[in-house]
This record gives structure tokens, C-alpha cells and sequence, in this order.
């Protein structure tokens, strides 16, 4: 069998995917496969794509069928003991890919497993070492509160601040720019909520996993480069490498927001008073709009 599978979503991010490709080439790894799932991108990524098959598996779709359901096409294909969901934004460093395999073997438990997922900044990309995204630590977190007290265990939940982020911890989820993933946690959970377009499907592929009795770890020793932001164009700080047009980043908006609201619905709802369902999507609206606002602006 082979070792890993990569599966890369692709959308309109040609000139980022080619150097992602540069760096999963390199590796001494060489039990792999890289499979590329083309969401109807527009800025010529299928044709160049064509050109290194066979060294990718390409699967082209005419229309943008959303980050959850491209992932379950790339794994269907899949062969891999393990199964990596990368970003086509990001470049992985030499070594990463080895060291993240052996961490899993070694540690059976584990149903995924990012690494140390940095900005071009430098800085930690949040969305791969978060916390539960209860309405508590999301309020904590919105209002500016975690800010204050990042590691307090009372307002930092959102992204488990009080963690000391270069040693090997467990989290309650990380982002889909990196993350790796056992096949059999994979099975257990079905897989990708398609429910989710774009934003949201890695934070509950996570709970899902815990739900499962899996564990999810935070692997500082290795790390990566994620642009991020790049295909929706709604992120600040890549809005300047960002190609997509309005349209796009108003259909990322309503993704994003629509996300939460599954996302609530799925893990939270009844677990609360019925007036924290009811502050909870309000609270929601309130951010759609302001987003909406911005982009217009």
C-alpha cells in the first residue's frame, strides 16, 4: 500500500499550486501519490496541471463543487495508508512530510495530526491549533476578550492559548490547509460533511473525530508555508496576492458565514437555552452583514 495520498482543492490558485508541487517533488518520501481535484478553476490551472500527469492523479470538475466534496473525490481514489488534505497555497518544507508519517505511526491514537502551519509573516496560522468553537469561547474570542488573555483557560479556548506551542500537544482541531489524516479515522466518520462548500467542514471533521474517541495533535517540530486566503481573497493579509474578483470573494462571504451556521447546528444546537441559539444567529447575521460591508467598500 502506499504510504500517503495527498489531495489538493484546487481553485483558480495555478501560480501558489506550481510551487506546492515544486515542494511535494522534492522529498526524499518518494511512497506517494499527489492527486489534484480542479474545482472549475478559470485561470488556466487545468492545463497546466495536464502537463505533469502522470506525476499527479488529475480529477477536473466543470462546475466548483466546494471544498468537502472535492476532498471526497480525491479520496476515493486514494490509496494511501494516510491520507494529507494540503492547501494548493502553501509549501511544505523538506523533511515535514517524513517526520508528520513517523509521528503517526509511532502514535496510534492519533485520527489526524497537523504541524506548525506558519504565515508568510512568520506568525502561527491560528485555524491549525483551535479549541472547541462553543458560543462561550466564541464570544471570548469575537469580542476581543482572548486578545487580552490569550492564556487563560476561562477566555482562550477558542485557540488554546495557555499551550505551549513548541512542544507536541493535543488540540480539538486544525485547519484543512494541513492536515493528516488515518485512514480508518477517516472511514469511522464518514469522511467530509458535504453540507459545508467552503469554511467550517475542517472544524467539524475534527469534532467528529473526537467524537470517535480519536486524538488530534499539534506537531511544532516540522512546519510549512501557507499563503492563505488566496482562492476567496477575503483574508487581509493576502487580499494583495489574491486574483479572485468580487464575485468570488462575496460567495466565499456567504460560504463562510453559512458554514457557522451549519456548523452550530450540527454540534451546539439544544445543547443550549434557547435564547443562546437565538444570540448565536443573530450574532451571526450581524457579522454577515459587516463582512458584506467591507468587501463593498
Amino acid at each position: 500500500m502506499i504510504d500517503l495520498s495527498i489531495v489538493i482543492v484546487n481553485y483558480n490558485a495555478k501560480e501558489y499550486l506550481k510551487r506546492c508541487l515544486d515542494s511535494l517533488f522534492e522529498p526524499s518520501l518518494k511512497n506517494l501519490e499527489i492527486i489534484v481535484v480542479d474545482n472549475a478553476s478559470k485561470d488556466g490551472s487545468v492545463e497546466e496541471l495536464k502537463k505533469i500527469v502522470p506525476r499527479i492523479k488529475l480529477i477536473v470538475n466543470r462546475n466548483n463543487s466546494g471544498f468537502s466534496s472535492a476532498n471526497n473525490q480525491g479520496v476515493k481514489i486514494s490509496k494511501g495508508r494516510y491520507i494529507l488534505f494540503l492547501n494548493p497555497d502553501t509549501n511544505v518544507y523538506p523533511k515535514t512530510l517524513e517526520y508528520m508519517l513517523k509521528f503517526m505511526d509511532k502514535n496510534k491514537d492519533a485520527g489526524a495530526a497537523t504541524c506548525k502551519v506558519l504565515l508568510p509573516n512568520g506568525n502561527l496560522d491560528d485555524a491549525s491549533h483551535r479549541g472547541f468553537p462553543t458560543p462561550w469561547n466564541a464570544f471570548s474570542y469575537f469580542s476581543g476578550l482572548e486578545g487580552l488573555l490569550p492564556r487563560s483557560r476561562v477566555f482562550g479556548g477558542y485557540h488554546m492559548g495557555w499551550e505551549d506551542l513548541n512542544k507536541t500537544h493535543q488540540i480539538k482541531a486544525c485547519a484543512g490547509a494541513f492536515m493528516l489524516v488515518r485512514r480508518e479515522a477517516g472511514k469511522d466518520i464518514g469522511w467530509w460533511d458535504e453540507d459545508y462548500f467552503f469554511y467550517g467542514e475542517d472544524l467539524d471533521f475534527c469534532l467528529e473525530l473526537l467524537k470517535n474517541k480519536w486524538k488530534i495533535y499539534f506537531v511544532p517540530r516540522v512546519s510549512i508555508l501557507h499563503y492563505k486566503g488566496i482562492s476567496s481573497g477575503i483574508k487581509n493579509h493576502s487580499k494583495h496576492l489574491s486574483h479572485a474578483d468580487l464575485e468570488t470573494q462575496k460567495a466565499a462571504t456567504v460560504a463562510r458565514y453559512d458554514a457557522m451556521k451549519i456548523l452550530y447546528r450540527k454540534q451546539y444546537k439544544g445543547k443550549y437555552p434557547v435564547i443562546v441559539d437565538f444570540l448565536v444567529d443573530k450574532f451571526i447575521n450581524l457579522k454577515f452583514w459587516y463582512s458584506t460591508q467591507k468587501i463593498r467598500s
